[in-house]
């Protein structure tokens, strides 16, 4: 259950502070922004919850973790359940204070920071377009988890290089889709937006799964490590240094 409602909060957070930063400060800061909060707050959650849980705080990368070897199939479910509650939640809240803005607000007349193709793309972008776009760029985010949670890779730094990919997929989909790459990232807003968000919502569930299996098929393909760690253990500090934090707190705060 820990692990689960670590899920829950960690993809509240992403989608509170990415689809938050759309929705209630998107002509203020732009594409580059948004791009930025999204980043951020994934960032942030990879060193928060990554320990806990891996901080996957999306489908897409739970299967694909879990194609790779690199996660449990029991608790599969109850992960993508657990996202899909907090990015739901979290939309549900930045509709909620949207609503206190001068003049109020409507998710279905404004979208809510959803995702969507042809009319519903931000600059237009057609249906084949926006399939690829969104298969290339998860295969991108789920391909940068699997390889920066490495057995090899440094360790503790894999939050940096998961947060600045995500960055780097926004600044490119944002126009395109208003980027997904993670189901439940879509989920949430489109439940409140409905009409075309909802419509739309299979190919922003199909495109990142599709990207998802594409990665861990090529991660098992060129990478073969002889030890396989899981991402929350890839995510935590050095041994040597959670032993002496440890030490240190005892000596400061001793019980």
């Amino acid at each position: 259950m820990q692990k689960y409602l670590a899920e829950a909060v960690g993809t509240f957070v992403l989608v509170l502070g990415g689809v938050g930063a759309a929705v209630l400060a998107g002509d203020r800061i732009g594409f580059l922004g948004v791009s930025f909060a999204f980043g951020l707050s994934l960032l942030a959650m990879v060193y928060t919850v990554g320990p806990i849980s891996g901080c996957h705080v999306n489908p897409a990368v739970t299967v694909g973790l879990l194609m790779a070897g690199k996660f449990d199939k029991r608790h599969a479910a109850g992960y993508i359940l657990a996202q899909c509650v907090g990015a739901i939640l979290a939309a549900g809240l930045v509709l909620l204070i949207a609503k206190g803005a001068p003049g109020g607000y409507s998710a279905g007349a404004e979208g809510l920071g959803s995702n969507g193709y042809g009319a519903a793309s931000p600059e237009g972008y057609g249906g084949g377009a926006a399939f690829l776009a969104e298969v290339a760029l998860t295969f991108l985010l789920v391909l940068t988890v699997l390889g920066a949670t490495d057995s090899r890779a440094p360790v503790g730094f894999a939050g940096l290089a998961i947060g600045l990919v995500l960055t780097l997929i926004h600044l490119v989909g944002i126009p395109i889709t208003n980027t997904s790459v993670n189901p439940a990232r879509s989920l949430g807003p489109a439940l409140f937006a409905g009409g075309a968000a909802l419509g739309q919502l299979w190919m922003f569930i199909i495109a990142p799964l599709l990207g998802a299996a594409f990665a861990s098929a090529v991660y098992r393909l060129v990478n073969q490590p002889a030890v396989q760690i899981s991402a929350a253990r890839a995510e935590q500090s050095l041994e040597a240094e959670r032993r002496q934090r440890l030490a240190g707190r005892d000596i400061e705060n001793p019980v």
